[in-house]
């Protein structure tokens, strides 16, 4: 684990442009520990990892495992 991030109980709309911004400050190839205690988290982050194509290396609610893609 490279970063570690914990978004408490931001909602889908702000936990992605956060989450996004995030992903781009990092080198590809790292890895994001999240924690998002959202309800809606556990379909929103494996859902926005398959439309970003960062992948999603471990996910048990509220803890996610984040891989930044390769450029």
């Amino acid at each position: 684990m490279d970063v570690e991030w914990d978004a408490g109980d931001l909602g889908c709309g702000e936990l992605v442009l956060e989450l996004r911004l995030r992903m781009d400050a990092m080198p590809p190839g790292c890895i994001l520990k999240l924690v998002a205690r959202d309800s809606g988290a556990p379909a929103d982050i494996p859902a926005w990892c398959r439309m970003t194509g960062h992948g999603l290396v471990e996910a048990a609610h509220p803890v996610y495992w984040i891989r930044r893609k390769e450029s």
